[in-house]
Parts: structure tokens; C-alpha cells; sequence
């Protein structure tokens, strides 16, 4: 018997996902929970278990291909006598027209009855019935690839893939509606005059790089996911960002005398780490400022205060911008604030960020300042009320105690929704985290 494990949604209302990785070859056996490849959602990089025992038949889909939640991603036999039957051709994924499309969650099976078997391949000499068969299959095409082929009103049943995988490309639908190239150029109708140079080709723009002008990449995974919430946001929430400079030596002296604190032994201690705990104090003492605006379905809005602090820490990552976030951070000691950082740092660079750690965040850190950038106005996260950018911190003349002298500067950028924050909670939020970073003896007052 062949069994089939169809991508499920990985995440909460996902659509497609990306394979990154197979952990298996046909022919390899399998069991219950194996992890059989890796994929990439709009959310995070997830490692997919199989369901069930087995032997691998066959991978529908080569590493880098999207797929839709649902298809068919590899076939799998259990049993002994299926192994004795000669070879079936792969299951296809039910037609997009069939509808009734059933996601499952990991570690879920699929109801045989979403699914539909292609017919047994029969040789070539069968009075070309194998080449029947083949027109049955629905062609193997990525989303993007299948909309550009509807576009230009191409079927895709008749594009022939030029790859090996048998994969339909944008260049295979292009080529598919260009006019034929003859095999002989055409004698010219107008004969060119001997005496008359030939064209000599355009030199090429400084901008090219080895001949090549542009590149095209595909917008998908993290970077499809961050540009649609980054639009969604700055043009739902009415964006104002204030600004303040302030002189930070104290805290940078702080830094060093706790990486030296045992109590802090084996943690990471660093500026974010004290920038984090003065946004926490400013909340705790402007715990408006803490809320997300709803829209009902009546037309009626509500501004949801909520009584807990899941503080997202923006992380540049290699498959893109992720916003993951300390769950209840408000309740954190210093130390413990300080071990989920780390991780949550950790678990972002290695690409292992969960899609729950990134969901229920209710304000943002972003740290420009490890760019070297002064400062900058930041899009608010979706669903958040304000997200603070921090500069870099430099060494700068800054009159102290009535004197010019060197001092740790940086400035802070907070940007907030007008709808939930007015000027004046903005500007005392932004205050007091300039005030605690200026003076972090008032972490022990305020808290």
C-alpha cells in the first residue's frame, strides 16, 4: 500500500511553503516522527515529521520548489506486499479546480479520499497510451509560474520543461508564446553597403557585472511575508515617530561592571540587555502605551490594553527580517531577561525561529545602531503600539557637569500609532527610557 503526506499548514492560515531540505532518498526507510526535509513558510524554517512507517517511494518536488498546503510532497510504502508490486506511477496533488482542499497539521494523516491516484505507466510501444497518460498529469509548475501561464493564456498541458526535473519555468511559458527562431538566418533583403563599418556593440554600463544587467528574485518565505505586514501596517496605523539624544556613558559602564556580576556568569550582557529592561520600566510606568487597536465586524473599534509585555526583538537573519519576541518579558529578572535574549538571538541566526515565537508581540526593539546607522523611523510592527530604533552608540563631545568631554552618546527613535498613542504618552514613554538609560540607578527606583 503507498501512503502520501501532503505539506501541511505549518503555521496558523499558511498557503504555500518552500522545501528547503530532503533528510531522505527513495528507497530509505522511515518511521513514525522522522524528520523527512525541512521547509520554509512566510514565518519561520520548519523541519516536517512523517506520519507513519515505511519505505520512501518516491519525492514529488526537488529541493527550492513552493508548494501549496496540501499537495502531495513525497509517497511512502508500508506493508510488504506493496513492495512486491511493480512500479505505480506517482500520486499528483488533486486539481486546484477540485477544490475541497484539506491542510493537516504535523503528524496528522491524510484521508485517502483527498487525494487522487494517477494511472499505471505502461510502456512506450503500447500504441503510444504512455504518452496518453502523460497528458493526464497536471504539469509541475510553481504558483507564480502557473499565474504568468493563465496571464498570457498559455496551457501549461503543452509546455514542454526544458530542465531535467521536469519542473515548467517562466522561461519555459516564455518560450512556449515567443515566434520560432528559424534554423538559417535569413539572407538580408537589403544588402549592406561593403564600404559601411559594422555595428560595433553598446559598451557595457558601469553598473553591469560580468555582462549580466539585472537579476530577478522571487519574493517569498520571510521577505514576501515582512514587505506585505510592513504595507499593511504603514498604511493602516497613522505612524508618528519622535526622537531624543542622550548621553548613555553611565549605562556603558553598567555593562561592564555585570559582565564581571555572578550572578550574570554565562549570559550575554550588552547594551540591548539594559535598552530592553528601560523600555520595560517605561511601559510599567505608562502602561497605555502597551495596547493594539481591533476592528469589529460591526464597524465598531475597541483599543485592547493588554496587561503583559511580549517584547519582539527585530533580527536580520540570513532568509530575511524576523520579529521574534520574549513572552511575558515584563516579569522578567534581569538575568532571565538576559538568557532569552540569547536564545531568542541564537535561535534566529541558526533559522530556527518557531512561527509562535513570533506571534502575540506587543511593542518592538530594533537595533540599527549595530550598522553604524544613527538613527531611523521604524514601521511598527502589525498589531503592536510602538517599536523603538536605537542608534549607535559613539563617543562624542557632550557637555557634562558644565564641561566638554567625551561622552557614549546615542539617539532614540519611537514610533508610534496615533490612534492608541497621543503626543503626550509618546513623548513620556520615550522620556523615561532616556531617563533610565541616562541614569540606570533608576532601574531600582522605578521598577
Amino acid at each position: 500500500m503507498v501512503r502520501e503526506f501532503k505539506m501541511p499548514d505549518v503555521g496558523e492560515g499558511l498557503t504555500e511553503a518552500e522545501i528547503l531540505k530532503w533528510y531522505v532518498q527513495p528507497g530509505d526507510t522511515v518511521t513514525d516522527g522522522q524528520v523527512v526535509c525541512e521547509v520554509e513558510t512566510a514565518k519561520a524554517a520548519v523541519e516536517l515529521p512523517i506520519p507513519f512507517d515505511g519505505v520512501v517511494g518516491e519525492l514529488m518536488f526537488p529541493e527550492g520548489t513552493t508548494v501549496d498546503v496540501g499537495q502531495v510532497i513525497i509517497s511512502v510504502r508500508t506493508g510488504g506486499e506493496a513492495e512486491a508490486e511493480a512500479p505505480v506511477a506517482a500520486e499528483e496533488p488533486v486539481a486546484e479546480e477540485a477544490s475541497g482542499r484539506q491542510p493537516v497539521l504535523v503528524g496528522y494523516g491524510v484521508a485517502e479520499s483527498s487525494t487522487k491516484r494517477r494511472a499505471r505507466k505502461e510502456p512506450a510501444a503500447a500504441n503510444g497510451s504512455a504518452a496518453a497518460v502523460l497528458t493526464e498529469q497536471r504539469p509541475l509548475a510553481k504558483p507564480p509560474v502557473r499565474k504568468l501561464a493563465k496571464d498570457l493564456g498559455v496551457d501549461l498541458a503543452t509546455v514542454i520543461p526544458a530542465g531535467a526535473d521536469g519542473i515548467i519555468t517562466r522561461e519555459d511559458v516564455h518560450a512556449a508564446v515567443a515566434p520560432p527562431v528559424p534554423a538559417e538566418p535569413a539572407a538580408p533583403e537589403i544588402p549592406v553597403p561593403a564600404q559601411a563599418p559594422a555595428e560595433a556593440p553598446a559598451p557595457a554600463s558601469a553598473a553591469s557585472y560580468d555582462g549580466v544587467r539585472e537579476t530577478r528574485i522571487p519574493v517569498k518565505g520571510v521577505r514576501k511575508a515582512t514587505a506585505q505586514a510592513m504595507v499593511a501596517s504603514k498604511f493602516t496605523a497613522p505612524h508618528v515617530t519622535e526622537f531624543v539624544t542622550v548621553d548613555v556613558t553611565r549605562t556603558m559602564k553598567l555593562v561592564e561592571e555585570l559582565k564581571s556580576d555572578p550572578d550574570m556568569a554565562g549570559l550575554r550582557v550588552n547594551p540591548l540587555l539594559l535598552i530592553s529592561k528601560a523600555l520595560l520600566v517605561a511601559i510599567r510606568r505608562n502602561p497605555e502605551v502597551n495596547a493594539s487597536w481591533d476592528e469589529l465586524n460591526d464597524g465598531r473599534a475597541e483599543i485592547v490594553q493588554k496587561h503583559y509585555v511580549n517584547l519582539g526583538i527585530a533580527a536580520a537573519t540570513p532568509r530575511g527580517l524576523i520579529v521574534p519576541n520574549i513572552k511575558d518579558a515584563h516579569a522578567k529578572t534581569l538575568p532571565e531577561l538576559a538568557s532569552a535574549l540569547g536564545e531568542l538571538v541564537a535561535t534566529a541566526r541558526e533559522g530556527k525561529t518557531s512561527p509562535g515565537a513570533m506571534q502575540g508581540g506587543t511593542v518592538t526593539i530594533t537595533n540599527v545602531g549595530v550598522f553604524g546607522i544613527d538613527t531611523g523611523t521604524p514601521i511598527l510592527n502589525p498589531g503592536e503600539s510602538a517599536i523603538l530604533a536605537v542608534g549607535a552608540i559613539k563617543l562624542q563631545p557632550w557637555v557634562h557637569k558644565g564641561k566638554v568631554k567625551p561622552r557614549h552618546v546615542t539617539t532614540l527613535a519611537l514610533s508610534f500609532d496615533h490612534r492608541l498613542v497621543d503626543g503626550e504618552l509618546g513623548s513620556k514613554v520615550l522620556a523615561d527610557v532616556a531617563a533610565v538609560l541616562e541614569r540606570p540607578k533608576r532601574l531600582l527606583t522605578w521598577s
